[in-house]
């Protein structure tokens, strides 16, 4: 299955190694230039348990860019994983996810959103 995964911190990278450690095609998209570099020479900006381990053995199936639009044309499914900080009431602000989700309205056909 080819995967795209908008967000590249703890949620985005562990699903998106693991997904490519199973043997799915998978592109991790993020807007952070000097992270997606870090991710595309190896390393990894968050520390989780044997994430480096299993990202090197799924290197092969494992892209990261910042493109979202072209990231997301081909992918049978698209995970947002972006974070969502709170409002000065403690509500998530839910505005950080509009950037990913006017790039999958101008790509894709169906949409399905649940939080």
């Amino acid at each position: 299955m080819k995967v795209s995964i908008i967000g590249t911190g703890y949620v985005g990278l562990t699903t998106g190694v693991c997904l490519g450690y199973l043997g799915h095609k998978v592109t991790c998209i993020d807007s952070d230039q000097k992270k997606i570099g870090m991710l595309q020479s190896g390393k990894t900006p968050i520390y989780e348990p044997f994430l480096t381990e299993l990202m090197a053995a799924a290197q092969h199936n494992l892209q990261f860019c910042t493109d979202y639009a072209g990231a997301v044309k081909d992918a049978d499914v698209v995970f947002i994983a972006v974070g969502t900080p709170p409002s000065p009431d403690g509500s998530p602000d839910l505005n950080i996810c509009a950037r990913p989700r006017k790039a999958l309205d101008s790509t894709t056909t169906a949409i399905f959103w649940w939080w």
